[in-house]
């Protein structure tokens, strides 16, 4: 960007926007939703001919500009805590619900059902985690995470099971939304490690994604500045 940009920045969003005037976006002209959006207005989604590929290399520039005049935020990077690895998402519990679903695969032959505490330890993780059982299938046990941070100093029954595989995470996201298949690298809220994990996005439904294939090891340099 010239120095006569930053010193016109309307003019130039204009010459950016499409200069259809449609009016589709709220505003007559597009020098008026230019101004608008300099004010913060408005959205540049709004402009829905901006995201067509005629104009991709124009919305990369007007979205550079933007943000540069602080209209469009810098997105804000989701970091592990434990191992500084960046994140594509936050993984954040179905409404009413207060953790993630996991869905564990155990390696004891304990006959488990609804409703039961479980006390085990996931395969690759070092804290022990304390969940509840909501559903039971074919061997394999769908849990919400209660502890252990609130329930060790408690008298309560629970059942040790050893360790279990984790076998797939369910949730809504908080970010950019991947695509069915693809390999991500994602927070679980609830993580009492903080740590990011990856896997493979099997279902998607609006925001709420099933992912499976769950692994610890996540392939990707960390964010400069961390371990």
């Amino acid at each position: 960007m010239t120095d006569n940009t930053k010193s016109l920045p309307i003019e130039y969003i204009v010459q950016l926007l499409p200069g259809y005037n449609c009016g589709i976006c709220g505003y007559a002209r597009c020098d008026e939703f230019a101004g608008a959006l300099l004010k913060k207005y408005t959205d540049l989604k709004k402009c829905r001919f901006m995201y067509q590929e005629l104009f991709s290399e124009n919305l990369e520039n007007l979205e550079k500009i933007l943000k540069e005049e602080k209209i469009i935020p810098a997105e804000e990077k989701i970091v592990g805590l434990l191992d500084g690895y960046e994140a594509d998402f936050l993984l954040k519990p179905l409404p009413e619900e207060n953790s993630c679903r996991e869905i564990l695969f155990p390696f004891s032959r304990i006959q488990l059902k609804k409703g039961e505490i479980i006390r085990y330890r996931p395969l690759g993780c070092p804290i022990t985690h304390f969940a509840e059982i909501i559903e039971e299938s074919q061997g394999l046990i769908t849990v919400h995470i209660v502890g252990p941070c609130h329930r060790m100093d408690q008298d309560f029954e629970y059942r040790d099971i050893g360790v279990c595989l984790v076998g797939g995470f369910e949730g809504i996201i908080e970010g950019k939304l991947p695509a069915v298949g693809e390999t991500i690298r994602f927070l679980p809220k609830h993580c009492m490690m903080q740590k990011v994990h990856s896997g493979v996005v099997v279902q998607i439904e609006g925001k709420r994604a099933m992912i499976e294939g769950i692994d610890l090891k996540v392939w990707a340099p960390p964010i400069k500045g961390k371990k």
